[in-house]
């Protein structure tokens, strides 16, 4: 098998592989935490409007260090800039345009994520977070939901599941993955490959994926820059 330690992509790396596919004129909330860093690799010629729960609509990158201004940070408490014409509004309103269907797209992390679209992004106990917070409300709102992750967890298992077994932060609503080896689509129910690096064999990615992974048509090769 693959030494995958020294074959993966970093996040960053998968961060700009999933920034590759939002739309221009996208609006677009990203997750707290690993999901912030796709706002970095924005693509040359197309415009994203992020928004954030906390109240802010087309939010800029990070100011330089030393040149925060902690009253305008996003909803992971990190400090930000605003864009020409970006705009305020009440925590409710926010979520309001969540619900209503206003977002394009919802990049999020994972635990784990099942064939069927299932997401569980939050746990309890010590290592946990106490709720499962705004990331419910996300993932039935958004008209599109992806997550970035690596393919496995800490000890090796994996996080592409037949089913999850930590509490569900939604039911059948992601799309697509972009993991550390692979990108891969749900559909009907089931994993569709669409892309690996081509360090792995797709013998060594399925044994590291604990559901099958279907092809549908070619694999592409997942090709990133260095980061």
């Amino acid at each position: 098998m693959s030494d995958i330690a020294n074959i993966k992509l970093s996040n960053a790396q998968i961060a700009w592989r999933a920034a590759q596919d939002i739309e221009d004129g996208s609006y677009v909330n990203l997750g707290i935490g690993f999901p912030e860093m796709v706002a970095r690799y924005q693509v040359a010629g197309r415009k994203a409007i992020y928004h954030t729960e906390n109240g802010i609509l087309d939010f800029g990158p990070a100011p330089a260090p030393g040149q925060e201004d902690w009253d305008l940070i996003n909803a992971g408490k990190k400090a930000v800039t605003l864009n020409p014409g970006a705009a305020f509004f009440h925590h409710a309103d926010s979520f309001a345009m969540v619900r209503g269907g206003h977002l394009d797209v919802a990049i999020l992390g994972a635990f784990e994520v099942a064939e069927n679209g299932d997401l569980a992004n939050w746990s309890v106990g010590k290592s946990g977070v106490p709720a499962v917070g705004g990331a419910m409300d996300l993932v039935h709102g958004a008209k599109r939901v992806a997550v970035i992750t690596d393919h496995v967890t800490k000890t090796g298992a994996p996080k592409l599941v037949e089913r999850c077994s930590l509490p569900l932060t939604g039911v059948g609503c992601v799309t697509r993955v972009y993991t550390s080896l692979a990108v891969v689509d749900i559909e009907g129910g089931r994993f569709v490959l669409r892309e690996k690096l081509a360090a792995i064999s797709l013998g060594d990615l399925q044994a590291v994926t604990g559901a099958t992974l279907n092809l549908d048509g070619p694999v592409a090769d997942l090709i990133v820059p260095e980061l």
